[in-house]
């Protein structure tokens, strides 16, 4: 490969890494034209499988500011999943392509400047697709407004409710005060008839 393809290879690496919300670094060792062709088409939109040369790559790999535990498996036939779309289909993805053909094997990967092991990526594929989780979000966020909604529909009828059970009360306490006070007045009326009769 001449210098000026070497460049082009490191910049189109190197913008890979950087524009890619998680790399797959793979071994591809045993596997014909035909079923890296099955994987990528396997990988659809999720990711683009590249096979690559591991000198240029390291090369890459360091200015796009990947850390050094990622390009220390660059051993042996690589080839790296640059993954753009939904990261857990993608895991998926090379998860059950690995399984059913054992001569890929995932070695490790990045996800937002983390090291992933294989299986920590293993994990990643048992994750529900990212269309699903927030599927089940919404549903869950709609359900709570729900509640909210029906909540606040019941507030105007408990305050007609409460406010006729004050106004009971206070015409209950208003009938009651009014039939105290002539009580009061009739047992205080005879004290002062005596008083009266004195004078005279």
């Amino acid at each position: 490969m001449a210098n000026a393809e070497k460049v082009a290879a490191v910049a189109e690496l190197t913008q890979a890494f950087q524009t890619s919300s998680g790399v797959v670094l793979t071994e591809y060792r045993g596997l014909t034209v035909a079923q890296l062709g099955e994987l990528r088409q396997a990988l659809g939109q999720h990711a683009k499988f590249t096979v690559v040369k591991n000198t240029l790559t390291k090369i890459a790999a360091t200015e796009a500011e990947i850390s050094t535990e990622f390009t220390d498996m660059l051993a042996g036939p690589s080839a790296i999943a640059f993954v753009n779309g939904d990261v857990v289909e993608a895991a998926k993805g090379l998860r059950d392509f690995a399984q059913a053909n054992p001569l890929l094997v995932i070695k490790g990967g990045v996800l937002d400047g983390k090291k992933l092991g294989p299986s920590e990526i293993s994990k990643l594929a048992d994750l529900e697709p990212r269309e699903v989780l927030l599927a089940k979000l919404a549903g869950a966020f709609k359900a709570t407004q729900a509640r909210a909604a029906g909540s606040f529909a019941a507030l105007p009828a408990q305050m007609a409710q409460l406010a006729d059970a004050l106004r009971a009360k206070l015409m209950a306490t208003a009938a009651a005060g009014g039939h105290e006070a002539p009580a009061e007045a009739s047992a205080e009326a005879p004290a002062e008839v005596p008083a009266a009769a004195d004078e005279s």
